[in-house]
């Protein structure tokens, strides 16, 4: 049996208690109280609860004073208070959203309103809570797994395969589109950095030993999924703005947490550093319309300019509940219209001479073929 929301009513007014109980108690469970002293002895007692309806106007200790006190308080500062008043004072709203109330309720109540915000505000505060004990999972996950493969001094090599498999592998379970995306991309990669070697502007910075890296971490460019909830990664519709906020810090999700592995981790691991950039830096865009910095240009990390091609190329081609696959043509001749906007200009001359090359990739770790 599915347990109802917890929700606190603080109102000193017995018709506006009675109100709300009656509008709310058919949805959740809901506790009524008549003063802010009463609240706090609540709260501290009794036990947290998800939501409070927190009127303002109170005699002895009023709503804005009761708020400040939950929020100074971290076992409770992270529950959502909503205030209800009668003012309709600018001045007031802002010292009540300062305060860290997220919303106001204005009297006299319309039931569609109130049923409305506090539904909304119990969804985005258990989605808040679920991302940070995602987050923290995530990257105990990275950190225990890098960590128990690392030190084993005699083999550094091994380890780095062995926990790029494991977590490549934890990112396909949890976006179960990906299928062979992986591989497909780590490999488009490699070619792509293959002949991006060879080419004046690029030659410093990919020696043989840079390309195994970022053949190595490409894997790794959208672990940060881990932490993104279900709802949102599988669902078969067009995100909300608000679920599009949520996806887009994938990206600070992997960065974080392989930041993490790689700050406690007691050897320099090199593709660490690399699969931080690649995760972090993915979706940025040469024009710097890109996320989650809006970097432009050069100052976007090479591995990062790599990957975002490799996977651009592979969502166009790849079938997604949203979308068609789309020929190998198409979805170069689509890439190059990206070329200094999306895309490193000579990145894509270069990508035009080796397409042929990722089509033969593409063809070999297809969707409807086993991995290998």
């Amino acid at each position: 049996m599915k347990v109802k929301a917890s929700i606190l009513i603080v109102d000193d007014e017995p018709a506006n208690r009675l109100i709300l109980e009656d509008l709310l108690e058919k949805h959740y469970s809901v506790h009524a109280i008549d003063n802010g002293r009463q609240t706090l002895d609540y709260l501290t007692t009794v036990g947290q609860v998800e939501l409070i309806l927190l009127d303002v106007m109170m005699p002895d200790m009023d709503g804005f004073e009761v708020c400040r006190w939950i929020k100074d308080d971290p076992e409770l500062q992270d529950i959502p208070v909503l205030f209800l008043t009668g003012l309709q004072s600018e001045a007031d709203e802002e010292r009540g959203l300062a305060l860290g109330a997220v919303d106001f309720i204005h009297k006299p109540f319309s039931p569609s309103v109130v049923l409305a915000r506090v539904r909304n505000h119990l969804e985005l505060s258990r989605t808040r809570k679920q991302l940070s004990d995602r987050n923290f999972t995530l990257a105990g996950l990275v950190n225990e797994r890098t960590q128990a493969l690392i030190r084993e001094k005699n083999q550094v090599i091994l380890s780095q395969e062995a926990t790029l498999s494991s977590l490549s592998n934890l990112v396909e379970i949890r976006d179960n589109e990906t299928s062979n995306h992986i591989h497909r991309t780590q490999n488009y990669v490699r070619v792509l950095a293959e002949r991006l070697s060879l080419h004046p502007r690029f030659a410093k910075e990919l020696s043989e030993d840079v390309i195994a890296l970022l053949f190595k971490s490409a894997p790794l460019h959208d672990v940060g999924k881990v932490a993104i909830p279900d709802v949102i990664l599988h669902k078969p519709g067009k995100l909300t703005n608000e679920e599009w906020m949520i996806m887009k810090r994938h990206t600070e999700y992997g960065r974080d947490a392989l930041n993490q592995a790689e700050s406690d981790s007691d050897k320099v691991v090199d593709f660490l550093s690399y699969a931080k950039e690649i995760a972090y830096g993915h979706h940025e865009k040469w024009d710097g319309s890109g996320y989650p910095q809006g970097l432009s240009g050069e100052a976007i990390p090479l591995s990062a300019r790599i990957m975002a091609v490799a996977d651009v190329y592979d969502a166009l081609i790849s079938k997604r509940v949203y979308k068609p696959a789309f020929p190998h043509d198409k979805a170069i001749s689509m890439i190059i219209e990206g070329r200094a906007t999306h895309f490193d200009p000579e990145m894509i001359d270069v990508l035009c001479d080796v397409s042929d090359e990722f089509l033969a990739i593409a063809t070999s770790y297809s969707d409807t073929k086993n991995k290998h």
